[in-house]
């Protein structure tokens, strides 16, 4: 995977975090979720200090926080999601600004709000900070099936060539005086959408008949070998390690 297929989340630089190993970072970020996900509700102060957490890190790697902010707009759903709990979950009622609100809907809102926005923020700064090459490199480092980093890799490769497919498609609709306006033009659409589908069924076998005459048995070959050194598990484990330590005070107190 050549440069052109760099994602619009990552952001180039030259931090230590961005020159941490991809497979201790995605462990990093997998247990540090972890983490977030195991600690009680109830303590609301654990969750700021995560926050903080999350935030040192992005000064270290040099990521703004209007870069990070913009990125966090994915988890709009689930924000409108936690924000009707408190309507429409049953049991014991509190009034707040005069309207009437479930008490363990606002604990299930609060929930979902805090782990969910910490999980995200912990996402996107590794996509910030690592190249989607190197993820997938991090995933074989970390042994995930093959079969399922390969199915990754392609639709990572392909996607932009589907896209682009979509756009000369759309661009030849135009071209001809359509436009779609109703309900009356969706058989046109379910057919660009089937031609599609067309094509890019086509296009794989193809591709996969080209990857078999080049001696392709199953496996990509790994071309380079990524490695870490104690000190750099360390240094990327610090962060779940740090979480860890509040957790455990949460439960506690």
């Amino acid at each position: 995977m050549g440069a052109g297929h760099a994602h619009r989340l990552y952001r180039h630089g030259h931090s230590p975090v961005h020159g941490l190993p991809p497979h201790t970072k995605l462990a990093a970020t997998f247990a540090f979720v972890v983490v977030v996900v195991s600690t009680p509700r109830e303590a609301m102060w654990a969750f700021g200090l995560y926050a903080v957490l999350l935030g040192t890190v992005a000064g270290v790697a040099r990521v703004p926080a209007g870069f990070l902010l913009k990125r966090l707009l994915i988890e709009v759903p689930f924000v409108a999601f936690a924000v009707l709990m408190p309507f429409v979950a049953e049991g014991e009622r509190v009034e707040v600004l005069g309207m009437s609100l479930s008490v363990s809907g606002l604990w299930g809102a609060w929930n979902v709000l805090a782990k969910g926005t910490l999980g995200v923020a912990a996402s996107v700064l590794l996509a910030s900070t690592t190249e989607l090459r190197e993820l997938l490199l991090g995933l074989q480092r970390l042994k995930l099936p093959p079969l399922l980093v390969q199915i990754a890799s392609f639709m990572i490769r392909y996607g932009d060539v589907i896209a682009d497919e979509m756009r000369r498609m759309r661009i030849a609709r135009e071209s001809r005086g359509f436009e779609a306006k109703g309900v009356r033009h969706w058989g046109v659409l379910a057919k660009s959408a089937g031609a599609l589908f067309i094509r890019s069924y086509e296009r794989g076998e193809r591709v996969h008949l080209a990857m078999v005459s080049r001696g392709y048995a199953g496996s990509m070959p790994v071309i380079d070998e990524v490695t870490a050194s104690r000190a750099q598990w360390s240094y990327a484990l610090a962060l779940p390690f740090s979480a860890l330590v509040v957790c455990l005070l949460g439960w506690v107190l």
